[in-house]
């Protein structure tokens, strides 16, 4: 049997170059194409199947999310993070997301925290599952960041969503690390339930605090391999 080839393109109504953007982001979410990875024009196209041009504007669109970089003389890559730009990342993220806690609890509406209620459930269920849950984290933090009704703190974490997306996918291949991730999820829920805006705060940073911990363990894992 022909094994699949997921970079492949499918002819559908939506929007080529959207769909190589998003099987080219999340071959690089899933590692598939390793950071420092040089991306060859001529070997996408093969890849996805779909022309030149739409190739490189997917590889534009992918180098303002920070996700690939242009190298002079070199091409581009699959962009690389050090240790310290983790570090510094997981900073603001612990930051923003406390944050995003505490307006949660003092702005959101009975409709939203139900919302975040039923969108812990699902990564609860696929915890269970062993299904990834990277998704349904995202959906989950929509819902925390909208709820909390600051458009300049949620357009300041869109500016960072690429870049941390890596880290969060690296954070979670940790043995135990989904299981710890949902149990922190849950601390969030509980307060915001409880009406703690501090509490769901705290429970925010000690969130990104553990993912930093995870994250860095396997970023010096992947280095020294």
């Amino acid at each position: 049997m022909t094994r699949a080839n997921p970079l492949r393109v499918e002819r559908t109504p939506a929007l080529i170059r959207s769909q190589v953007v998003d099987n080219l982001r999340q071959a690089i979410l899933d590692r598939r194409l390793a950071p420092g990875k040089r991306l060859i024009e001529r070997e996408l196209v093969e890849l996805t199947g779909v022309s030149r041009t739409s190739v490189r504007e997917a590889l534009r669109e992918l180098a303002a999310e920070g996700l690939v970089t242009a190298i002079p003389n070199k091409g581009t890559v699959v962009t690389s993070v050090s240790a310290e730009e983790a570090r510094q990342l997981y900073q603001v993220r612990s930051v923003l997301e406390a944050l995003a806690g505490r307006l949660f609890v003092q702005h959101a509406s009975a409709t939203q925290r139900r919302a975040l209620v039923k969108a812990l459930e699902r990564i609860e269920r696929l915890t269970v599952k062993g299904a990834p849950v990277l998704a349904a984290k995202d959906a989950f933090y929509e819902v925390l960041f909208e709820g909390g009704g600051n458009d300049a703190l949620r357009s300041v974490v869109a500016g960072l969503h690429a870049r941390v997306s890596v880290l969060r996918s690296l954070s979670l291949s940790v043995p135990g690390r989904t299981e710890n991730s949902t149990k922190e999820l849950r601390a969030i829920v509980d307060a915001v339930l409880a009406g703690d805006a501090d509490a769901a705060g705290e429970a925010c940073a000690r969130h990104v605090e553990e993912a930093g911990r995870a994250g860095l363990l396997a970023l010096s894992e992947q280095d020294g391999a």
